[in-house]
């Protein structure tokens, strides 16, 4: 086996913000904060950025130059999941974080992705809405796009693994996961159909 698909590559930490001067930051918890709450009462499509706005007690330009809509208040709300997701793949216990094989890795991954999705489908949807592909653009999608990339090792030397990445994670898409929930496909049958997907990509 190539020396280069023998070890997995960790994903680099994409989720990192940079530094913001401490009334942003205020301003950005705010925002947050309201949005959150009222995306909670009224659902994502149901909420304008005006309401948020008031309920923050900022402009509503402000809002708009900080997050630019609402797609970006959505990708806001998820980045804390994301990180805490991030930060078990990287630190955490095995089999999610190092020190699994492979195979394990991507099992426990695939499932704790499933459960991250179907918790936020609505956010996710709303943030894939944006322009310039999405979430696809993100730094959390190119992280779990790395990491699955890099423990498909057990995959034949002619298979194109960046592309089998992208497949898989396909298959984890939220409008896909919520179409399935509403057509009577239970959490626990999805993310045990996901496990046998996975099993089939990487080798014992």
């Amino acid at each position: 086996m190539d020396a280069s698909r023998s070890k997995p590559i960790e994903p680099p930490n994409l989720l990192a913000s940079p530094r913001e001067r401490a009334d942003a930051v205020r301003n950005r918890a705010r925002i947050v904060d309201a949005a959150q709450r009222l995306f909670a009462e009224e659902g994502v499509a149901g909420v304008t950025m005006e309401q948020v706005a008031r309920a923050a007690g900022v402009g509503k330009g402000t809002v708009f130059h900080r997050f630019g809509d609402r797609a970006g208040l959505a990708m806001a709300l998820l980045d804390h999941g994301e990180r805490e997701l991030q930060d078990a793949v990287l630190h955490g216990p095995p089999p999610l974080g190092p020190g699994a094989p492979d195979r394990e890795r991507l099992l426990a991954f695939v499932d704790a992705l499933a459960h991250f999705t179907l918790k936020n489908a609505e956010l996710l949807m709303a943030a894939e809405s944006r322009g310039g592909g999405g979430r696809y653009a993100t730094g959390a999608y190119a992280a779990w796009h790395q990491h699955v990339t890099s423990l498909l090792d057990g995959t034949p030397p002619h298979v194109d693994r960046g592309l089998l990445a992208h497949q898989l994670l396909a298959a984890l898409s939220p409008d896909l996961l919520v179409h399935l929930s509403r057509s009577g496909v239970g959490a626990r049958q999805l993310r045990r159909s996901l496990g046998e997907l996975v099993t089939r990509l990487v080798a014992r």
